[in-house]
């Protein structure tokens, strides 16, 4: 081993995850169309060099960075929903989900508008889509049947975009009965919303 320090490579194991960071973050600030190595490797504080050293072009650094952010969303939705142990206390967590801002943050949404139009143009990238519906519906699953679930899930993400624009917000009371004629029983047919 050389005595020279110069010689001694500096580790940074940290890096490619500051990385992946920071282009969330640029992609909130610019968009996908302005996401670019230059801003991501200055908001990371890494070298310019550090951006093909880890990753494999931009859409490379683009899908790790939007699959952390389905997964975050995705977790947060779970968890909240985790804690319920009954139908009555799910319908509670979709509420708390939605008048809570736990999903639909200003951030957030911003993240899922772009993740939404970059994997309309990228296939491979509607693969993490369908996995964060998958692990919401499965979270739904243990309180609603298949269909309601996807009802639900919808309707989360719907709502949140709506409020995010919308003058009128809806308030809990709102949310809550909205949730519950979605969920009503089907005795004659379909219910009536």
């Amino acid at each position: 081993m050389s005595s020279n320090p110069s010689a001694i490579r500096r580790t940074d194991p940290d890096r490619k995850q500051r990385i992946i960071n920071a282009a969330v973050d640029v992609i909130v600030e610019y968009g996908v169309q302005g996401t670019t190595h230059r801003r991501v490797a200055r908001a990371a504080g890494v070298p310019l060099g550090s951006m093909t050293y880890h990753f494999n072009g931009m859409d490379d650094l683009l899908h790790l960075a939007f699959t952390q952010v389905a997964h975050a969303s995705s977790a947060a939705f779970v968890g909240r929903l985790a804690e319920a142990g009954n139908r009555e206390e799910a319908i509670q967590a979709i509420v708390d989900i939605i008048a809570g801002n736990i999903w639909s943050t200003p951030r957030t949404l911003l993240l899922s508008y772009e993740l939404y139009a970059f994997a309309a143009r990228k296939s491979e990238l509607a693969a993490i889509m369908r996995e964060w519906m998958q692990a919401s519906r499965e979270a739904l699953g243990r309180f609603f049947d298949p269909l309601t679930c996807r009802a639900l899930d919808a309707l989360v993400e719907g709502m949140g975009i709506h409020g995010s624009v919308d003058h009128a917000k809806l308030d809990r009371g709102q949310i809550e009965d909205i949730i519950r004629r979605l969920c009503a029983p089907q005795l004659n047919g379909p219910a009536v919303i």
